[in-house]
């Protein structure tokens, strides 16, 4: 399937999350209550709802995007050049608004793709429920609704490696590591987004941080197709 997808139709995403509010004690009473009942299923007996509040970033109901960072391989006098830009800051609905922009006028092909790391059941989704919950109309790439199977322009890494084995998760970090790719993980990692978001307020840090899984994924998709590795001094970030 690969050999018929052109790495220049292949926009690369990837989001970073947060909670929705700093603290749990910040939560109003009714998203507490709801949160209480949603992390019943996952907290230990011990743990209170308020003590788990720094997993409420992975679930749209209770999450929130702070950054959409996207990378597009693309071609300069016959050169090719590996385009960075990262959608970014705390007014969510802004963001998503201007990564909505983007992504219509990027997928006005039909032969146009996106893809992530796991996006299929995290980003690509979890875009698509904010965007809802800020009155937004979705992107037609992301609106996948009586869609036929055949008729999703979804790539994801992680299901290429799979082979068909549902069962079977592999990070983005090995796989990177296992393939001779420079680790994007070399200075933060997921855990500690939310506390550089809310403490340290450094949401430049976190947007070159998701950046750097961006080209990372992209990197992965070109090991998959054999292709040559997108070499640093052709990396440009967007404004």
């Amino acid at each position: 399937m690969l050999e018929k997808v052109r790495v220049e139709d292949v926009l690369f995403l990837d989001i970073e999350t947060v909670p929705d509010q700093p603290s749990f004690n910040d939560v109003s009473p009714e998203m507490q209550a709801l949160w209480d009942k949603k992390s019943q299923y996952f907290r230990q007996d011990e743990e209170s709802a308020a003590e788990v509040y720094g997993r409420a970033g992975i679930y749209a109901e209770f999450g929130k995007i702070v950054c959409i960072s996207v990378g597009v391989l693309a071609h300069r006098d016959g050169q090719p050049i590996f385009r960075l830009k990262s959608f970014a800051g705390e007014d969510e609905k802004q963001l998503l608004i201007d990564f909505k922009q983007m992504i219509d006028h990027f997928a006005n092909k039909a032969s146009r793709n996106i893809c992530g790391h796991n996006a299929r059941e995290f980003d690509f989704p979890f875009i698509a429920r904010r965007m809802l919950i800020h009155g937004i109309k979705l992107p037609a790439i992301l609106d996948v609704a009586g869609k036929k199977p055949w008729e999703v322009r979804f790539l994801d890494t992680l299901d290429l490696w799979k082979f068909g084995d549902y069962k079977h998760y592999t990070s983005l970090n090995l796989l990177t590591t296992i393939f001779n790719i420079p680790s994007p993980k070399d200075d933060i990692d997921g855990s500690q987004v939310a506390s550089v978001f809310y403490e340290d307020k450094d949401i430049e840090r976190i947007a070159r941080y998701c950046e750097k899984d961006v080209l990372a994924t992209a990197q992965l998709f070109l090991r998959f197709k054999g292709e040559p590795l997108i070499e640093d001094d052709t990396i440009e970030l967007a404004n």
